[in-house]
């Protein structure tokens, strides 16, 4: 479903990916250019040589876009070539991804861009590859035999693109007897277990840090909105705003309450707490206090065009004192979503914007998540990104950050052509 966008009301308009094969008179020749700027990244003309037939395979028209068809069907391909040069060769990752984020700014940079986190699942047969366990799987809905990535997009008013991945590893894989497996998968030896909000705020700092994306927000799902090293480290850098999915339970008050610190002695040493003044001056849930706002606070609007109609959804919003193990913590807003009709259904976002932030931008924040699923939808339907049988941790990351080169490169052609787009806006779930 592609909604339509209400431009009047919001920062700015996601494109819509409508680039055609006919819009394309020589494409071989534009992708052997895109990859001539990554030919210092590998240290062999054969990689080099691999690196290009291995994307242009995943731009095919085969059923099955992994490494044994594609070998078959390119010219001059050999399959065990192109396995090695896929799970083993070297490639100089830190350089293509420095290379490839500054070409996403090229095209898609924007002050006003956003970064967004979200994880998706790739279901995997028997347990020998990298990171394979049975977890929840958000591509199916459930718990299953999966593997689960970590990634990070980029959205503005020009597009959208992946920028960044890390492949989760379950804790049950640091115990002793899943040390072969380590072994023979290539889990760099320094690897330790990191949360999937970890890997997301490890890849928020990094990006940041090189400086070569701009960008003004950070979303993310429920997840991730619950985690405090995640928020931490959107809260360490100066100048953004977060807009992140927070539970139906999550606690707060709608009024500052008071608080009292008692000095005590425990062990020999005086100790101090801080304690509620009022002890019956309890957080509520965000549930409740959603259920309780009056109709005359609630402002419908229409976020999306869908083949049954306009999907129209109810808005409003509360500066909220989060708590924090029974303590107020920190001021926000609370923007609550609801449906129509006579069995509403709720969702809940936080966001650490100014007070002075209007309503019509909370409610565009809401529904920026939608590019990270275009992300994943476009890439795995259209270019085998959940088609790979690599079983090694550096294969996996040779096959996820080709897609993401890949999926950009059709952006950048669209972009080169100056093809206009309908514009196009949707609410994440």
């Amino acid at each position: 479903m592609l909604p339509t966008i209400r431009s009047d009301e919001y920062l700015y308009a996601i494109p819509k990916f409508d680039l055609d094969k006919d819009d394309i008179k020589d494409f071989m020749n534009e992708l052997s250019g895109f990859h001539e700027q990554f030919a210092d990244c590998f240290q062999r003309s054969e990689s080099r040589e691999h690196f290009l037939k291995y994307m242009a395979g995943q731009f095919s028209d085969l059923e099955r876009k992994s490494i044994e068809p594609i070998a078959l069907a390119v010219i001059d391909g050999n399959v065990r070539a192109l396995q090695r040069f896929v799970s083993d060769a070297p490639w100089d990752e830190e350089n293509m991804i420095r290379k490839y984020r500054s070409l996403v700014n090229e095209d898609l940079g924007s002050p006003d861009g956003a970064l967004i986190f979200d994880e998706t699942g790739f279901v995997k047969k028997g347990q020998d590859s990298i990171g394979v366990a049975r977890q929840y799987c958000g591509t199916i809905g459930k718990v299953d035999n999966c593997q689960v990535g970590v990634l990070a997009a980029y959205v503005s008013e020009y597009g959208y693109a992946l920028v960044d991945k890390q492949l989760f590893i379950p804790q049950q894989w640091f115990t002793d007897d899943y040390l072969e497996r380590r072994k023979k998968n290539k889990l760099p030896a320094d690897t330790v277990f990191r949360t999937k909000p970890e890997l997301a705020a490890q890849m928020l700092g990094a990006i940041s840090s090189e400086k070569l994306l701009p960008f003004k927000y950070v979303l993310a799902d429920a997840l991730y909105g619950t985690s405090p090293e995640f928020i931490a480290a959107v809260e360490a850098l100066p100048d953004k705003t977060y807009f992140v999915q927070v539970p139906k339970n999550t606690l707060c008050w709608l009024k500052q309450p008071m608080t009292i610190t008692k000095t005590y002695r425990w062990g020999g040493k005086l100790r101090t707490k801080t304690l509620l003044a009022d002890t019956d001056s309890k957080p509520l849930a965000v549930e409740e206090l959603a259920h309780n706002i009056n109709d005359y606070f609630w402002y419908r609007r229409t976020v999306s065009e869908g083949t049954k109609g306009p999907i129209v959804y109810e808005f409003t919003r509360r500066r909220v004192i989060l708590s924090d193990a029974g303590l107020p913590n920190k001021t926000v807003w609370l923007l609550i979503r609801r449906t129509l009709g006579d069995d509403p259904q709720y969702s809940y976002f936080i966001s650490n914007a100014s007070s002075s932030t209007r309503l019509k931008t909370l409610v565009w924040l809401s529904g920026l998540r939608w590019a990270i699923e275009q992300c994943f939808e476009e890439t795995k339907s259209e270019l085998g990104m959940d088609h790979y049988e690599v079983r090694k941790y550096p294969g996996w990351h040779h096959h996820i950050l080709t897609c993401m080169l890949a999926h950009f490169f059709l952006w950048h052609l669209k972009i080169r052509l100056g093809k206009k787009s309908i514009v196009y806006y949707a609410v994440a779930a």
